[in-house]
């Protein structure tokens, strides 16, 4: 079986998939849960529960805020305590919905059981509301509405669905451990996203040092005879889960600058949101949970654990034993593009992947020197970019000429900080230079909008004349 890969940069870090013989654990729901009204990209959900409400589990307790927004549902039941702001992960304030858990009632009519659901509703209209309605959100780190992504602008057509098995970053293995203990469902929701944009044929990308994922997905395929959904092998290679790299490798095409996947004819969902696709249309469930991985060498009992959303971090360390002695830093995701935890009462979010756990000699940077003009990072750019000259101008906050080399298109992959051997921070750089670059084109953008829409107003605004040879028509 041939393996594939994209076409430019990468670096190729230890694996350390510690967690990956660990089955998936239910952990039971925590005494409290928190449901952050930010927690995919775009407007933030809108609460319709109020402080002393009943909630079921499913039940919804916000609303999107807008068009590129979300569901939210209770993820468990009880009662709803308090509604406002409460610390983030990085400790930030933002508005969440505070429910004390009474018990575990489930809403009227999500399918709760284990047997496999196949067929298919012919109605794709329906589909993609069910979806919508379920809150479903990509779970690969983006978490963008899986509905919008579902309904590509007019002109625009999918050629093929990409369901990223990949799991590149270290450490992670929830996704792996789903292909391997769910992977029927996830073959399901493959189906369904294939069907949903046209029946259109559909690659489930898994990386070589997972084949016990690779050889049992091809044979749920076989069994389930779904036409048009293969098994595409990848070279062990980071970030090969990246949407635009795992298009490049499976495609062979290149989304341009500032364009969106289905540019190319590409849409590109996880393992995790196909799961939860296949929740979403069969078993009228909405997104209230989600497998994460709880590993790192310094912790005693790694784990791959069913979490609501919703639940604190203190909560699940203390399951698994508390935090280790050893351990300096807590990350939510994986060590290249995951975010420090500085607060452990903050809770779960849908798009929450891991818990990683390092200590101080992992953790500690080496001392910065002068760049050696060696060229590693713009090799392992994955983009194509100059990291060396994109952090010169960051640092000199040169706005203009950070967007003329493309600094917005930057991932934020950590590829260039990976691979420098003068330690400088080049991504913690480039991102306050990528947001100098981003905040100039959308100041662009909106400034256009307000011409465009001050011009219409002017228009609709003048005085309706009728032409003098109209007038002597009239007489």
């Amino acid at each position: 079986m041939s393996r594939s890969t994209f076409s430019i940069g990468g670096v190729h870090p230890h694996d350390n998939k510690l967690s990956r013989d660990c089955r998936i654990e239910v952990l039971p729901p925590a005494p409290t849960v928190f449901l952050a009204m930010s927690q995919h990209i775009g407007a933030p959900a809108k609460p319709v529960v109020a402080v002393g409400d009943k909630v079921k589990v499913g039940q919804v307790v916000a609303e999107p805020g807008g068009f590129v927004s979300a569901f939210i549902h209770s993820s468990v039941s009880g009662t709803v305590k308090s509604i406002g702001p409460r610390k983030d992960l990085a400790g930030n304030p933002v508005n969440c919905i505070e429910i004390a858990v009474e018990g575990d009632e489930w809403l009227e009519g999500i399918d709760t059981s284990d047997k496999l659901v196949t067929e298919i509703p012919s109605d794709n209209k329906a589909i993609i509301e069910k979806i919508r309605l379920a809150g479903v959100v990509g779970l690969g780190g983006a978490t963008f509405p899986t509905h919008v992504k579902l309904s590509p602008p007019p002109g625009s057509k999918c050629e093929r669905v990409i369901i990223n098995g990949c799991e590149c970053e270290p450490y992670l293995t929830s996704d792996y451990r789903v292909l391997l203990e769910k992977g029927e469902q996830v073959v399901v929701g493959a189906a369904i996203l294939s069907q949903v944009m046209g029946n259109v044929p559909c690659t489930i990308a898994i990386e070589e040092n997972k084949p016990e994922a690779i050889a049992h997905v091809s044979e749920v395929i076989a069994k389930l005879g779904y036409k048009g959904i293969e098994v595409m092998v990848m070279k062990m290679r980071y970030p090969q889960g990246s949407e635009k790299q795992l298009i490049d490798a499976v495609m062979h095409r290149q989304v341009g600058s500032g364009a969106l996947p289905i540019s190319v004819g590409a849409v590109v969902q996880n393992v995790g949101t196909a799961l939860a696709v296949y929740d979403a249309v069969q078993k009228n469930k909405p997104l209230i949970d989600n497998t994460l991985s709880v590993t790192g060498e310094c912790f005693p009992r790694q784990a791959n654990l069913l979490v609501r959303v919703g639940t604190p971090f203190q909560y699940i360390i203390d399951f698994l034993g508390g935090m280790p002695k050893e351990a300096a830093k807590v990350i939510s995701g994986g060590p290249m593009m995951g975010k420090a935890v500085s607060n452990l009462e903050a809770a779960t979010l849908k798009g929450t992947s891991a818990l990683l756990f390092l200590t101080e000699k992992q953790t500690r940077r080496a001392p910065e020197s002068a760049c050696i003009r060696c060229g590693k990072c713009a090799d392992a750019c994955p983009m194509g970019l100059e990291p060396f000259l994109l952090q010169k101008l960051s640092r000199i906050a040169d706005t203009e000429a950070l967007e003329a080399n493309a600094a917005q298109d930057c991932i934020e992959c950590g590829c260039c900080l990976y691979s420098c051997p003068a330690h400088i921070p080049l991504l913690d750089i480039i991102r306050t230079g990528k947001g100098l670059a981003l905040g100039a084109i959308r100041a662009r953008a909106a400034a256009a909008k307000a011409a465009a829409e001050a011009a219409k107003a002017a228009e609709a605004a003048k005085p309706s004349v009728i032409p003098s040879e109209a007038k002597e028509s009239k007489k």
